[in-house]
């Protein structure tokens, strides 16, 4: 028997109400309440927002060039040096 999730957490929006119709008929369109809507537009946009955020795409032209830096035997700068230093303070134990 697959378990029950329960819904503790509650998101309260103030919305035209022009707005609020078109979302009740997208709802009642796609077979879904209004809440199940809600959630799985918004939840389907933030994990879109966030795959663009952490995730770089760089040109061949760009990867290349980042690829033959990390191989390379260049000792890092003063300005790396600070940098890595920073991130090792603020991220304790991060990698």
């Amino acid at each position: 028997m697959p378990a029950i999730q329960k819904n503790e957490a509650r998101l309260d929006l103030r919305m035209a109400a022009e707005t609020r119709h078109r979302i009740e008929q997208a709802a009642c369109v796609s077979g879904q309440t209004i809440t199940e809507f809600a959630v799985s537009a918004m939840l389907s946009q933030a994990m879109e927002i966030l795959q663009k955020h952490q995730n770089t795409w760089l040109s061949d032209r760009d990867r290349d060039l980042f690829l033959a830096m990390l191989d390379s035997d260049v000792e890092p700068n003063e300005a790396l040096k600070k940098a890595s230093e920073r991130y090792q303070r603020e991220y304790p134990g991060a990698r």
